[in-house]
């Protein structure tokens, strides 16, 4: 089951942030801590969205599987479907087009729960979500090395843009550059919360 992340799976999709990190081979890598994760994703102003992955958990020993868990117990609360999966993204701007798109910052589900149509439904929801609000298109970017990646994004009818390379600044060049700028008449500085 896909569903809107809420305040409640910030810890759990912190958690398999620091799992992508890992599986990414950059496990020291995460620095957001479950308050930045918190504000961008349910603060006043967002800057992302996030959708999660549940999988129906083991029926226990006897547990009739067409029945929620603790449902057939009377007085038990069934419990949720554990979160196993998530797909982070923002709004962006085309100025070819002129439209808004989709970028999905990542897709990750746990290797125990891949090849269950886990990463295929979170790419459908954001899909969905994409047409129903008129965005033209949905980018993201892979490693060079993860072909298991690139597999399942060519199943799906993804396609790689060529001729495009990512480039970025950061740390200490990003701040380099900024120590250029002039004054912008017309802009607000914006400051984290």
């Amino acid at each position: 089951m896909i569903r809107v992340a809420g305040p409640g799976d910030v810890e759990i999709v912190l958690t398999l942030i620091r799992e992508l990190a890992a599986y990414e081979r950059e496990p020291d890598a995460v620095a957001m801590t479950a308050e930045d994760l918190d504000t961008a994703l349910f603060g006043p102003d967002p800057s992302a969205h996030c959708l999660v992955a549940t999988a129906a958990p083991a029926p226990a020993g006897g547990h009739d599987p067409a029945v929620p868990p603790g449902a057939d117990t009377p007085g038990a609360v069934a419990e949720a479907p554990p979160v196993v999966g998530f797909a982070i993204w923002h709004p962006t701007f085309s100025t070819w087009t002129g439209q808004t798109g989709m970028y999905l910052v990542d897709l990750f589900v746990q290797p125990e729960h891949r090849r269950a149509g886990h990463g295929r439904d979170l790419l459908a929801a954001l899909a969905a979500i994409g047409v129903e609000q008129g965005h033209r298109r949905l980018e993201w970017a892979v490693l060079d090395w993860n072909t298991p990646a690139q597999e399942f994004y060519r199943a799906i009818a993804a396609r790689p843009m060529t001729g495009w390379t990512t480039w970025r600044a950061d740390g200490a060049a990003l701040a380099g550059l900024a120590a250029h700028a002039s004054p912008c008449p017309g802009t607000a500085p914006q400051h984290p919360a």
